[in-house]
Protein backbone atom coordinates (compact mmCIF):
# COMPACT_ATOMS: atom_id res chain seq x y z
CA UNK A 1 0.00 0.00 0.00
CA UNK A 2 1.15 3.80 -0.72
CA UNK A 3 1.89 5.70 1.60
CA UNK A 4 -0.62 7.94 2.18
CA UNK A 5 0.01 9.74 5.88
CA UNK A 6 -1.72 13.41 5.43
CA UNK A 7 -3.11 12.36 1.73
CA UNK A 8 -5.89 11.79 0.19
CA UNK A 9 -6.49 9.67 -3.52
CA UNK A 10 -8.91 7.65 -6.13
CA UNK A 11 -7.65 5.30 -8.05
CA UNK A 12 -9.85 3.54 -10.36
CA UNK A 13 -9.16 -0.07 -10.97
CA UNK A 14 -12.66 -1.03 -12.94
CA UNK A 15 -15.19 0.95 -14.65
CA UNK A 16 -17.18 -1.39 -16.75
CA UNK A 17 -20.75 -2.19 -15.91
CA UNK A 18 -22.72 -5.74 -15.96
CA UNK A 19 -19.63 -7.75 -16.90
CA UNK A 20 -16.05 -7.84 -18.12
CA UNK A 21 -15.10 -6.77 -21.55
CA UNK A 22 -12.51 -8.25 -22.62
CA UNK A 23 -12.11 -6.02 -25.80
CA UNK A 24 -9.75 -3.98 -28.13
CA UNK A 25 -12.01 -1.32 -28.72
CA UNK A 26 -12.24 -0.93 -24.94
CA UNK A 27 -9.15 -0.60 -23.73
CA UNK A 28 -8.45 2.77 -23.32
CA UNK A 29 -11.29 3.31 -20.50
CA UNK A 30 -10.99 -0.57 -19.24
CA UNK A 31 -12.51 -3.75 -19.64
CA UNK A 32 -12.95 -5.00 -15.62
CA UNK A 33 -16.25 -4.44 -13.87
CA UNK A 34 -16.19 -2.36 -10.54
CA UNK A 35 -13.92 -1.27 -8.14
CA UNK A 36 -11.68 1.84 -7.40
CA UNK A 37 -9.28 2.14 -4.72
CA UNK A 38 -9.27 4.91 -2.10
CA UNK A 39 -5.83 5.54 0.07
CA UNK A 40 -6.53 8.06 2.69
CA UNK A 41 -4.13 9.28 5.55
CA UNK A 42 -2.83 5.55 5.19
CA UNK A 43 -6.33 3.57 5.32
CA UNK A 44 -6.72 1.60 2.07
CA UNK A 45 -10.24 1.66 1.48
CA UNK A 46 -12.09 -0.36 -1.82
CA UNK A 47 -14.94 0.78 -3.00
CA UNK A 48 -16.60 -2.56 -4.77
CA UNK A 49 -15.40 -6.14 -5.61
CA UNK A 50 -15.94 -6.56 -9.22
CA UNK A 51 -13.03 -7.75 -11.86
CA UNK A 52 -11.23 -4.89 -11.02
CA UNK A 53 -9.71 -5.34 -7.32
CA UNK A 54 -7.82 -8.86 -8.71
CA UNK A 55 -5.24 -6.52 -10.56
CA UNK A 56 -5.00 -4.35 -6.98
CA UNK A 57 -4.28 -7.39 -5.59
CA UNK A 58 -1.55 -7.77 -7.16
CA UNK A 59 0.11 -4.42 -6.70
CA UNK A 60 -0.44 -4.85 -3.02
CA UNK A 61 1.15 -8.42 -2.83
CA UNK A 62 4.20 -7.19 -4.92
CA UNK A 63 4.59 -4.57 -2.50
CA UNK A 64 3.70 -6.97 0.25
CA UNK A 65 6.62 -8.85 -0.93
CA UNK A 66 9.03 -5.62 -1.52
CA UNK A 67 8.59 -4.17 2.08
CA UNK A 68 11.45 -6.95 3.54
CA UNK A 69 12.45 -10.37 2.96
CA UNK A 70 11.33 -12.67 4.98
CA UNK A 71 7.72 -13.25 5.40
CA UNK A 72 7.49 -12.46 9.11
CA UNK A 73 8.62 -8.74 8.66
CA UNK A 74 6.57 -8.18 6.03
CA UNK A 75 4.28 -5.11 6.00
CA UNK A 76 0.78 -6.38 6.34
CA UNK A 77 -1.69 -5.85 4.11
CA UNK A 78 -4.66 -3.84 5.81
CA UNK A 79 -7.78 -2.87 4.11
CA UNK A 80 -11.54 -2.24 4.43
CA UNK A 81 -13.91 -3.37 1.74
CA UNK A 82 -16.71 -1.59 0.83
CA UNK A 83 -19.41 -3.71 -0.64
CA UNK A 84 -22.48 -1.10 -2.47
CA UNK A 85 -24.23 -4.68 -2.95
CA UNK A 86 -23.89 -8.38 -4.04
CA UNK A 87 -24.98 -8.10 -7.77
CA UNK A 88 -22.10 -10.77 -9.24
CA UNK A 89 -20.35 -7.76 -11.46
CA UNK A 90 -19.34 -6.33 -7.92
CA UNK A 91 -18.40 -9.35 -5.90
CA UNK A 92 -17.40 -11.41 -8.78
CA UNK A 93 -13.26 -10.42 -8.27
CA UNK A 94 -13.31 -10.93 -4.66
CA UNK A 95 -12.26 -14.96 -4.67
CA UNK A 96 -9.50 -13.93 -6.78
CA UNK A 97 -8.38 -11.28 -3.96
CA UNK A 98 -4.54 -12.30 -3.82
CA UNK A 99 -4.35 -10.51 -0.31
CA UNK A 100 -7.12 -12.33 1.01
CA UNK A 101 -5.10 -15.28 0.65
CA UNK A 102 -1.98 -14.36 2.85
CA UNK A 103 -2.73 -14.82 6.89
CA UNK A 104 -1.13 -11.81 7.28
CA UNK A 105 -3.80 -9.91 5.77
CA UNK A 106 -6.40 -7.38 8.01
CA UNK A 107 -9.42 -7.49 5.66
CA UNK A 108 -13.20 -5.55 6.61
CA UNK A 109 -15.81 -5.97 4.92
CA UNK A 110 -18.82 -4.05 5.07
CA UNK A 111 -22.01 -4.37 2.77
CA UNK A 112 -26.21 -4.30 3.01
CA UNK A 113 -28.18 -7.62 3.29
CA UNK A 114 -31.47 -7.46 3.11
CA UNK A 115 -32.13 -11.45 3.36
CA UNK A 116 -32.76 -12.99 6.21
CA UNK A 117 -29.12 -14.75 5.90
CA UNK A 118 -26.02 -12.57 6.88
CA UNK A 119 -23.45 -10.95 4.18
CA UNK A 120 -20.84 -13.56 5.24
CA UNK A 121 -23.55 -16.68 4.48
CA UNK A 122 -24.72 -14.61 1.25
CA UNK A 123 -20.72 -13.98 -0.07
CA UNK A 124 -20.06 -18.07 1.02
CA UNK A 125 -23.01 -19.38 -1.15
CA UNK A 126 -22.82 -17.02 -4.21
CA UNK A 127 -18.61 -16.82 -4.78
CA UNK A 128 -17.32 -20.25 -2.81
CA UNK A 129 -18.94 -22.99 -1.82
CA UNK A 130 -20.79 -23.58 -4.73
CA UNK A 131 -18.22 -21.97 -7.63
CA UNK A 132 -15.07 -21.98 -6.20
CA UNK A 133 -12.66 -24.50 -4.83
CA UNK A 134 -12.20 -23.47 -1.37
CA UNK A 135 -15.23 -22.27 1.25
CA UNK A 136 -15.63 -18.50 2.68
CA UNK A 137 -14.05 -20.31 5.90
CA UNK A 138 -10.99 -21.61 4.30
CA UNK A 139 -9.64 -17.68 3.29
CA UNK A 140 -6.34 -17.11 4.87
CA UNK A 141 -6.71 -13.52 5.99
CA UNK A 142 -7.92 -11.71 8.96
CA UNK A 143 -11.79 -11.41 7.59
CA UNK A 144 -14.23 -9.31 9.47
CA UNK A 145 -17.57 -8.94 7.72
CA UNK A 146 -20.01 -6.50 9.06
CA UNK A 147 -23.88 -5.74 8.03
CA UNK A 148 -24.82 -2.54 7.62
CA UNK A 149 -27.99 -0.83 7.37
CA UNK A 150 -27.08 2.15 5.96
CA UNK A 151 -29.51 4.08 8.04
CA UNK A 152 -27.91 5.98 10.89
CA UNK A 153 -24.37 3.75 10.82
CA UNK A 154 -21.13 5.93 10.58
CA UNK A 155 -18.00 4.28 10.40
CA UNK A 156 -14.67 5.27 11.70
CA UNK A 157 -11.24 4.83 10.89
CA UNK A 158 -8.75 6.06 13.37
CA UNK A 159 -5.17 5.91 13.91
CA UNK A 160 -5.75 5.09 17.97
CA UNK A 161 -7.88 2.17 16.94
CA UNK A 162 -6.77 -0.58 14.86
CA UNK A 163 -10.14 -2.12 13.79
CA UNK A 164 -12.97 0.16 12.47
CA UNK A 165 -15.65 1.63 14.93
CA UNK A 166 -19.08 1.86 13.39
CA UNK A 167 -21.03 4.46 15.35
CA UNK A 168 -24.79 5.51 15.14
CA UNK A 169 -25.34 8.84 14.64
CA UNK A 170 -28.94 11.19 14.41
CA UNK A 171 -27.67 13.03 11.14
CA UNK A 172 -24.51 11.51 9.14
CA UNK A 173 -25.00 13.86 6.39
CA UNK A 174 -22.99 16.67 8.75
CA UNK A 175 -20.64 13.95 10.88
CA UNK A 176 -16.95 16.05 10.54
CA UNK A 177 -14.21 13.97 10.77
CA UNK A 178 -12.01 15.30 14.11
CA UNK A 179 -8.21 15.11 13.60
CA UNK A 180 -6.96 12.37 11.68
CA UNK A 181 -10.30 10.52 11.36
CA UNK A 182 -11.74 9.06 8.18
CA UNK A 183 -15.30 8.94 8.26
CA UNK A 184 -17.64 6.83 6.01
CA UNK A 185 -20.61 7.31 5.59
CA UNK A 186 -23.68 5.47 3.77
CA UNK A 187 -26.68 6.15 1.52
CA UNK A 188 -29.25 3.28 1.80
CA UNK A 189 -31.56 3.43 -1.65
CA UNK A 190 -33.91 1.13 -3.80
CA UNK A 191 -32.62 2.85 -6.64
CA UNK A 192 -31.61 -0.24 -8.25
CA UNK A 193 -33.33 -3.57 -8.12
CA UNK A 194 -33.99 -6.34 -6.48
CA UNK A 195 -32.47 -5.03 -3.22
CA UNK A 196 -31.68 -1.44 -3.51
CA UNK A 197 -28.05 -0.42 -3.24
CA UNK A 198 -25.52 1.34 -0.69
CA UNK A 199 -23.73 5.23 -1.71
CA UNK A 200 -20.39 6.07 0.11
CA UNK A 201 -19.12 9.20 1.32
CA UNK A 202 -15.37 8.94 2.52
CA UNK A 203 -14.46 12.13 4.09
CA UNK A 204 -11.38 12.95 5.14
CA UNK A 205 -10.19 16.90 6.73
CA UNK A 206 -12.42 19.02 4.66
CA UNK A 207 -12.30 16.75 1.54
CA UNK A 208 -15.06 13.77 0.37
CA UNK A 209 -15.73 11.41 -2.23
CA UNK A 210 -18.65 10.29 -3.08
CA UNK A 211 -19.52 6.70 -4.58
CA UNK A 212 -22.88 6.23 -6.06
CA UNK A 213 -22.92 3.36 -8.32
CA UNK A 214 -25.78 1.00 -9.62
CA UNK A 215 -29.07 3.87 -9.21
CA UNK A 216 -31.24 4.74 -11.51
CA UNK A 217 -32.27 8.86 -11.86
CA UNK A 218 -35.93 10.59 -10.53
CA UNK A 219 -37.82 12.80 -12.50
CA UNK A 220 -35.81 15.66 -10.64
CA UNK A 221 -33.09 14.16 -9.54
CA UNK A 222 -32.43 12.07 -6.15
CA UNK A 223 -32.81 15.41 -3.32
CA UNK A 224 -31.75 13.15 -0.93
CA UNK A 225 -28.37 11.39 -2.52
CA UNK A 226 -27.90 15.14 -3.73
CA UNK A 227 -27.78 16.20 -0.50
CA UNK A 228 -25.67 13.47 0.44
CA UNK A 229 -23.01 14.35 -1.93
CA UNK A 230 -23.70 18.41 -1.21
CA UNK A 231 -19.77 19.99 -2.07
CA UNK A 232 -17.85 16.80 -2.24
CA UNK A 233 -15.00 17.17 -4.08
CA UNK A 234 -15.52 14.17 -6.67
CA UNK A 235 -18.74 12.61 -7.45
CA UNK A 236 -18.21 8.71 -8.71
CA UNK A 237 -22.01 8.13 -10.17
CA UNK A 238 -23.58 5.40 -12.42
CA UNK A 239 -23.94 6.47 -16.27
CA UNK A 240 -24.39 3.66 -17.97
CA UNK A 241 -26.51 4.28 -20.44
CA UNK A 242 -26.98 7.20 -23.16
CA UNK A 243 -30.64 9.24 -23.11
CA UNK A 244 -31.08 7.28 -26.65
CA UNK A 245 -30.28 3.23 -25.37
CA UNK A 246 -32.11 4.41 -22.17
CA UNK A 247 -35.79 5.29 -24.04
CA UNK A 248 -35.17 3.43 -26.99
CA UNK A 249 -38.33 1.98 -28.37
CA UNK A 250 -36.72 -1.33 -29.22
CA UNK A 251 -34.94 -2.30 -25.64
CA UNK A 252 -35.79 0.69 -23.61
CA UNK A 253 -33.03 0.05 -20.42
CA UNK A 254 -36.01 2.45 -17.77
CA UNK A 255 -36.29 0.13 -14.41
CA UNK A 256 -33.12 -1.63 -14.85
CA UNK A 257 -31.21 0.17 -12.12
CA UNK A 258 -28.66 2.62 -13.84
CA UNK A 259 -28.60 5.95 -14.76
CA UNK A 260 -28.09 8.06 -18.02
CA UNK A 261 -24.46 10.54 -18.64
CA UNK A 262 -27.57 13.33 -17.98
CA UNK A 263 -28.83 12.22 -14.78
CA UNK A 264 -25.34 12.11 -13.31
CA UNK A 265 -24.83 15.41 -14.75
CA UNK A 266 -28.04 16.12 -12.40
CA UNK A 267 -26.50 15.22 -9.57
CA UNK A 268 -23.49 17.06 -9.92
CA UNK A 269 -25.70 20.53 -10.47
CA UNK A 270 -27.58 19.90 -7.31
CA UNK A 271 -25.21 18.70 -5.45
CA UNK A 272 -22.42 21.69 -6.15
CA UNK A 273 -19.75 18.42 -6.53
CA UNK A 274 -16.92 20.14 -7.75
CA UNK A 275 -15.58 16.86 -10.02
CA UNK A 276 -17.98 14.16 -11.22
CA UNK A 277 -17.12 10.58 -13.01
CA UNK A 278 -18.85 9.00 -14.70
CA UNK A 279 -18.87 5.21 -13.98
CA UNK A 280 -20.60 1.65 -14.34
CA UNK A 281 -20.09 2.07 -18.01
CA UNK A 282 -22.24 0.03 -20.40
CA UNK A 283 -20.07 -3.36 -21.61
CA UNK A 284 -21.16 -3.18 -25.33
CA UNK A 285 -19.59 0.71 -25.51
CA UNK A 286 -16.62 0.93 -27.48
CA UNK A 287 -13.67 3.81 -26.47
CA UNK A 288 -14.73 5.43 -29.66
CA UNK A 289 -18.38 5.80 -28.52
CA UNK A 290 -17.08 6.88 -24.94
CA UNK A 291 -14.57 9.63 -25.97
CA UNK A 292 -17.49 10.90 -27.99
CA UNK A 293 -19.63 10.94 -25.42
CA UNK A 294 -16.86 12.70 -22.67
CA UNK A 295 -16.53 15.42 -25.27
CA UNK A 296 -20.05 16.10 -25.65
CA UNK A 297 -20.06 16.52 -21.81
CA UNK A 298 -17.48 18.06 -21.25
CA UNK A 299 -19.00 21.13 -23.85
CA UNK A 300 -21.84 21.20 -21.22
CA UNK A 301 -19.39 20.92 -18.24
CA UNK A 302 -15.78 20.89 -17.89
CA UNK A 303 -15.60 19.42 -14.75
CA UNK A 304 -16.64 15.96 -15.60
CA UNK A 305 -14.68 13.37 -17.04
CA UNK A 306 -15.26 9.25 -17.59
CA UNK A 307 -13.53 7.13 -15.28
CA UNK A 308 -10.97 5.18 -16.80
CA UNK A 309 -8.93 2.05 -15.39
CA UNK A 310 -5.86 3.31 -14.11
CA UNK A 311 -6.79 6.94 -13.76
CA UNK A 312 -5.29 8.43 -10.76
CA UNK A 313 -6.96 11.29 -8.82
CA UNK A 314 -5.55 13.92 -6.19
CA UNK A 315 -7.84 14.57 -3.44
CA UNK A 316 -5.31 16.59 -1.40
Amino acid sequence: MKNSNGKFFVKFRGTRGSFPTPSKSQLEYGGNTACVEVNVNNNLIILDAGTGIIGLGEDLVIDHIASATTSFDRTPINATLLLSHIHQDHIQGFPFFKPAHLTSTNLQVFGYSDFDEGLDEILSDLLFSKSFPLDLGDIAANLNITNISGNDEIIILSPDNKQPIIKTVTCKDDFIPQGEEVIISCYKSYAHPQNGVMSYKIAYKDKSVVYATDREGYIGGDKKLARFARNCNLLIHDAQYTEEDYSSTMAPKQGFGHSTFDMALDIQNQSHAKQLAFFHLEPSYSDEKISAIETEYKNKEPNCFVAKEGLEIEII
